[in-house]
């Protein structure tokens, strides 16, 4: 909800922060596809995440729904990880030489901050979809339905 609130923010004008995630010339041009994918579509993919691990969590669907709810859990889980561990690699090896496109503060707040949530949300989805994996819909025949 918070990267969500931040990237709202940032959608409707505000500019703390901004130039150091997205880089100097995007936060001061701030051309329409960057407002509307990279901004109001990044914010919207927060509340759908946070939408998807509030159900893996609190809901507990049977068949189809809860095949279609365990995938999503593990798929979201990869791409958070494979994400997180990329940028990781790339920006402490510099294997792309990223010197004149990446400033020393899009750096530092990437590896510090950004970075590390996408590894922590990964293993957060992991785990909840393993636990939506494990956990059994039906009532337990010593407590009966409720």
């Amino acid at each position: 909800m918070i990267f969500a609130a931040s990237h709202f923010y940032w959608a409707v004008g505000g500019d703390v922060g901004l130039s150091v995630s997205a880089g100097p010339q995007l936060a001061t041009v701030r051309p329409l596809w960057f407002v509307l994918a990279g901004l109001w579509g990044v914010g919207a993919l927060c509340l759908v995440g946070a939408s998807l691990a509030w159900l893996l969590a609190r809901s507990r669907p049977r068949g189809v729904a809860r095949r279609v709810l365990k995938c999503l859990g593990w798929g979201v889980s990869l791409v958070l990880l494979a994400r997180g561990v990329a940028v990781e690699f790339l920006l402490l090896t510099d294997v792309t030489h990223l010197d004149s496109s990446v400033s020393a503060g899009q750096r530092f707040w990437t590896l510090a901050l950004w970075n590390p949530w996408f590894i922590v949300g990964g293993l957060a989805f992991g785990m909840a979809a393993l636990k939506a994996d494990r956990r059994d819909p039906s009532p337990s025949p010593q407590t009966g339905p409720r």
